[in-house]
């Protein structure tokens, strides 16, 4: 199959994602040597989770299916430009390629777009809407991070 006929199936899951309710109009198709290894729409509305976009639902059932998290030898296809959480998630999982149809823009028009978390993540901290407050650690409790240290070097 082509990227155009890759990219129409993402579509198709959009399209057909929202004609029947089930959520917002994002589609998401992962493909691995020409073959697709999993789909995903948007299913927020259906979960009542925040993360459940498409391309997310989609990097989920890959890896599960795949046995890693590396997906460095797959591609992603959405239908719609990715938002700044399914971003950093395609970055966590070393995609060399995305391709989309429908931009932030054309998202934004319907209601639907995330140009606001683009907007937040980019001021510095301390200006953000979502304040992150580092608390202090307890000196007496064991520490993951020199456990995973010691059994993973």
């Amino acid at each position: 199959m082509s990227h155009t006929e890759f990219m129409q199936l993402a579509i198709e899951l959009a399209y057909e994602n929202a004609k029947n309710k089930k959520g917002k109009p994002y589609g998401a198709i992962i493909v691995k040597d020409g073959q697709i290894v999993a789909k995903g729409v948007n299913e927020v509305l259906q979960t009542h989770d925040p993360t459940a976009h498409a391309e997310l639902q989609a990097i989920r059932e890959a890896s599960r299916s795949l046995g890693t998290s590396d997906l460095s030898d797959c591609e992603l296809y959405a239908s719609g430009e990715p938002c700044s959480m399914c971003l950093s998630a395609i970055y966590l999982a070393n995609f060399k390629n995305v391709y989309y149809a429908y931009t932030a823009e054309e998202s934004e028009e319907i209601g639907l777009g995330t140009k606001y978390v683009y907007h937040q993540v980019a001021l510095p901290m301390e200006k953000r809407d979502v304040k992150l407050i580092k608390l202090d650690k307890n000196p007496k409790q064991k520490n993951p991070f020199v456990l995973w240290k010691e059994m993973n070097f």
